[in-house]
């Protein structure tokens, strides 16, 4: 399933009211610091926009940003001067040249990894491979009880002067899915151009996150609030996993 095409030209526009990239950017680096840890080179996965990349970057990291959709790392691209290098990866078969010193994944990218066991492989692997001793993962997941009861199967509906669409959403609870239709009309050259996207989203609980982890070799799996150090609680939207 093809993501983020002509989306990726209008995604910006959509999140820069829902999400605080720096202060986001600001949490990680606290998370380092609570660790005890002074990253180096980071690999952030999923890293879309390269909104958190560009953030991170700023924050004096060596970054690596890794995504599925060619369309989205266009954008991530014009964002920098060529000092962050971005690979279009999928991030259940990430390649790289050597090992980074923390990985990342924010807003969602863990969800898109619809089979445990493709993110256990995912998780050994890293682990294994690319991760340099004393590293650290940290990805943040839209929790299960968002996906279910939030996003449910519900209808939203965004309308402004340049982008107008429709969100359609089903949850399969049987699979723990939450499928999304979108459908979009964006302005272009004085009329409106129609696409549409399909996503889907598993929906991990905290408990599956800590086990595919710890199988996958890493001894200590922390999981926060987001953008707090408090354990996340029944109605927790968003979760942030620290992998050690």
């Amino acid at each position: 399933m093809a993501y983020y095409r002509d989306f990726a030209y209008v995604y910006d526009k959509l999140m820069a009211s829902d999400i605080d990239y720096a202060k986001y950017a600001e949490y990680i680096r606290d998370i380092f610091s609570r660790c005890g840890i002074s990253p180096e080179l980071i690999c952030d996965l999923a890293c879309g926009t390269g909104n958190m990349t560009v953030e991170l970057h700023r924050l004096g990291y060596d970054m690596i940003g890794v995504d599925i959709s060619e369309d989205m790392l266009n954008v991530a691209r014009s964002k920098t001067d060529n000092s962050v290098l971005f690979l279009n990866q999928n991030i259940t078969s990430v390649d790289l040249f050597g090992t980074a010193d923390a990985f990342t994944s924010c807003i969602d990218g863990i969800n898109y990894i619809l089979s445990p066991k493709s993110l256990f492989d995912m998780l050994k692997k890293i682990k294994t491979c690319f991760l340099s001793p004393g590293g650290i993962i940290i990805f943040d997941i839209s929790s299960r009880y968002k996906l279910q009861n939030i996003i449910g199967n519900n209808t939203f509906i965004h309308n402004n002067r340049d982008v107008f669409y429709t969100w359609q959403n089903r949850y399969i609870k049987s699979k723990n899915i939450s499928d999304m239709y979108l459908n979009f009309f964006v302005e272009n050259s004085g009329g409106y151009k129609r696409f549409e996207e399909r996503h889907l989203q598993r929906a991990y609980s905290e408990d599956e996150i800590k086990k595919i982890a710890n199988a996958a070799g890493f001894e200590t799996a922390d999981a926060y609030d987001y953008l707090t150090f408090d354990n996340p609680n029944a109605k927790s939207e968003r979760i942030v996993f620290v992998l050690r």
